[in-house]
């Protein structure tokens, strides 16, 4: 339901606010006083396409905005789950704006954030059904006018569509995990010998993290053997000499030790630091016989170093080929066990899938044949009821009927689309509605398509919970009137209706009345808007009746009309 509604600089509209409710409202005034500028800024807070000129003069943008009660799991809808990302979270209240730049640039908000005309087009359809002279005219979509058939076909009918949407995505959904089962299955030899070959080459080498870090370290030190070799000798030559020549720091520490040891006993400070000699000596003596070691276990390892390279050339090119380090090497071999798992198990996946998909689509045919059944029977009397609907309103001698035509592929609403035809005259042929029907033909239409569908209860019908009709009095009066404001006020029993009208039989049915005003001011006149309530609607409805508030005859035809209401 729309709550409210907000118009700036559009047109002669300086600024003009609406506060909305429930059950029916009428738009009235004058000729050219503006009433469809409101009906071209609904048009606007829909999508719609601005016309040239629509800024008021010296203003640098016109404004429009909407807030709507928005129905229970709107958002549901997978159409608007992207637009739903990029919503903040939703409240009791949803607001819809749109803005139009002097130089013609529109700027369309959902709850604040920027948005596309389009996401107006897919919210606004969900919210408001417009029919008249404007954009949009939901009634002539297909899929809308199947809505107005399956309505009329009753409750049940619409609970059979709700399982046979939910069938057909279950087959879309089974339909492309079998392709894609298929499409691997295809490539099963390719693939099995790829995966097969590179995890054999991964399993071969037996990659690990802390053995390339080793080998990283042997490598260097191999490669630098020959100046470790010549350190570690020529150390041990140093502490203790095996040629004779040059120093032998283990003799001098013996000698020193005997010189101490001649004298042991006389002087207890010199045989604390004979003790520290006798202990270098020793550590002195193993150390060079631990480098000597070392030096002989260098030269004992021929070969070692290509051993080396040649298993760190393995690693390195495995990790070229598969993300650069030994931890992912590991991580695509952990894959290719899956991938060949997976394909192992592919036929089996396949017979399981075709057996699951068999089944449900041999539910949704039934289901599909029961709704192209009912379909079938109930457009008749669909057609049937409208045309009674139809000379009630005013188009006497209007012809009606609802075509089936089968859809070349099933969607998620059945095996056919609708089409309504109608001649508006007698013994003109009949066409499809969006070809012929003008702004109040259309409305006036739509109004017997929905007053017949109302009958299977408060959500029959189209979707949106707000009905706005735009020129549904046209060419008409009197009883025929009459008749379009019953059948109105009937309608908003179970939702909101907007009617923009000059008939005061329609206006006298309303639970809420707005008249829209010309007023010169200046060189520029401007339009507002004020809702009415006790005298002063009949004021408007004397005005309407063609008298003036002082008219008595007029006065007391309005308060007849108020009366009968």
């Amino acid at each position: 339901m729309m709550l409210e509604l907000r118009v700036e600089n559009l047109l002669l509209i300086e600024r003009a606010e609406l506060r909305l409710g429930p059950g029916l409202t009428v738009l009235t005034g004058e000729t050219g006083a503006g009433k469809t500028v409101l009906a071209h800024a609904l048009d606007l807070l829909l999508g719609g396409r601005p016309r040239a000129g629509i800024v008021r003069p010296g203003a640098s943008e016109a404004y429009v905005e909407g807030v709507f009660a928005p129905p229970p799991g709107l958002f549901d809808d997978p159409a608007l789950a992207e637009l739903r990302e990029r919503l903040p979270e939703a409240d009791d209240e949803l607001l819809l704006a749109r803005r139009v730049g002097a130089e013609g640039r529109t700027r369309a908000l959902v709850q604040g954030r920027t948005a596309s005309a389009a996401d107006l087009r897919e919210l606004g359809g969900r919210l408001v059904s417009f029919y008249g002279q404007h954009e949009h005219r939901r009634l002539t979509l297909a899929a809308q006018q199947l809505e107005v058939l399956d309505a009329f076909c009753g409750a049940g009918h619409l609970e059979r569509r709700a399982e046979l949407s939910r069938e057909h995505a279950h087959v879309r959904q089974l339909e492309a995990e079998l392709a894609e089962l298929r499409a691997r299955t295809g490539a099963h030899e390719r693939e099995r010998d790829l995966l097969a070959y590179e995890l054999e080459e991964i399993d071969a080498l037996g990659p690990d993290s802390g053995e390339e870090r080793s080998l990283r370290e042997e490598r260097e030190r191999l490669r630098q053997v020959d100046a470790l070799r010549a350190a570690a000798g020529g150390g041990a030559e140093a502490l203790a000499a095996e040629s004779g020549d040059g120093l032998d720091v283990v003799q001098a520490l013996a000698e020193s030790e005997r010189r101490a040891e001649a004298v042991a006993g006389v002087d207890p400070a010199l045989d604390a630091l004979a003790e520290r000699l006798q202990i270098l000596r020793i550590e002195t003596s193993d150390l060079g016989g631990e480098l000597r070691r070392y030096a002989d276990e260098l030269s004992q390892e021929p070969g070692r170093l290509e051993e080396v390279e040649d298993r760190l050339d393995r690693y390195e090119r495995l990790a070229r080929k598969h993300g650069g380090s030994v931890e992912s090497v590991l991580a695509h071999a952990e894959r290719c066990r899956a991938e060949l798992d997976g394909l192992e198990t592919a036929e089996e996946s396949i017979d399981g899938v075709e057996r699951a998909l068999a089944a449900v689509a041999a539910e949704e045919d039934g289901r599909a044949r029961t709704l192209s059944a009912a379909r079938s029977e109930a457009a008749p009397r669909l057609a049937e009821a409208v045309m009674g609907e139809l000379s009630e309103l005013g188009m006497d001698g209007a012809s009606f009927s609802v075509e089936i035509e089968p859809r070349e592929r099933r969607t998620a609403l059945g095996d056919e689309r609708v089409e309504l035809l109608i001649a508006p005259n007698a013994g003109v042929a009949a066409a499809p509605l969006r070809e012929t029907a003008s702004g109040g033909e259309l409305s006036r239409t739509m109004l017997a398509l929905m007053s017949v569908a109302s009958d299977g209860g408060p959500d029959a019908g189209e979707g949106g919970e707000t009905l706005v009709f735009d020129e549904v009095d046209a060419g008409i009066g009197g009883q025929t009137a009459r008749a379009v404001g019953r059948r109105l006020a009937r309608l908003a029993e179970h939702r909101q209706v907007i009617c923009i009208t000059h008939l005061p039989q329609i206006a006298s049915l309303a639970d809420r009345h707005f008249r829209i005003e010309k007023r010169p001011g200046g060189d520029l006149a401007h339009t507002v808007v004020e809702e009415l309530a006790g005298g002063t609607v009949v004021d408007e409805l004397c005005r309407m009746l063609g008298g003036d508030a002082d008219d008595d005859d007029a006065r007391r035809h309005a308060e007849a009309l108020l009366t009968a209401a």
